[in-house]
């Protein structure tokens, strides 16, 4: 009987130890949803568009709805100025070293080959500008329906340079209901 007594009188420092715990992991799943928001607004708005407007493009190829201010490129027709339509990222439609600054903007982490897309876009251009997802924007790691990459690298851009990476484990999403763009 005098146990249940003290256990009785522990209870209400069980419920309100209970309670800070459920408080203080509900704060730490706040801040982590905040962190990836931030996160991805850093990169892929705010210093995408940072080294987009840093310069004109002589060719933006994957281009999104960004104009580059020269040869904008994409697999999917966009309404941009200088619009060319890709139909194989492996083969592009331009001349060796055609241009003396490409810009690929969030692509190398979509395609199947990264190292054979980095050495066609060397082909048509003297000097390659990659923007990639660093590390520190993890909400990419878990974009499983688009990217199929992660590079390892804490910067986004890289000037002539193809960062080591590893594949996502998320393939067989992927192959059973494909890869959305």
């Amino acid at each position: 009987m005098k146990i249940m007594d003290e256990y009785k009188n522990a209870l209400p420092l069980i419920a309100i130890s209970l309670v800070i715990f459920w408080i203080l992991n509900f704060m730490l799943l706040f801040y982590f949803i905040l962190y990836l928001i931030i996160a991805n607004i850093i990169d892929y708005k705010l210093l995408k568009n940072f080294y987009l407007k840093k310069q004109k493009w002589d060719l933006n190829i994957c281009c999104g709805e960004t104009d580059g201010g020269g040869i904008n490129a994409d697999i999917v027709k966009r309404n941009i100025p200088n619009f060319v339509l890709i139909k194989n990222i492996y083969e592009l439609p331009f001349k060796d070293k055609e241009f003396k600054n490409v810009i690929c903007s969030h692509t190398m982490e979509h395609v199947e080959n990264p190292y054979k897309f980095y050495k066609e876009l060397k082909r048509i251009s003297k000097n390659v500008v990659l923007l990639i997802p660093p590390l520190w924007d993890i909400s990419c790691m878990g974009a499983f329906k688009f990217h199929k990459w992660q590079f390892l690298t804490l910067k986004t851009n890289h000037f002539n340079k193809l960062p080591s990476k590893f594949k996502l484990p998320f393939w067989w999403y992927q192959e059973r209901f494909g890869q959305q763009i």
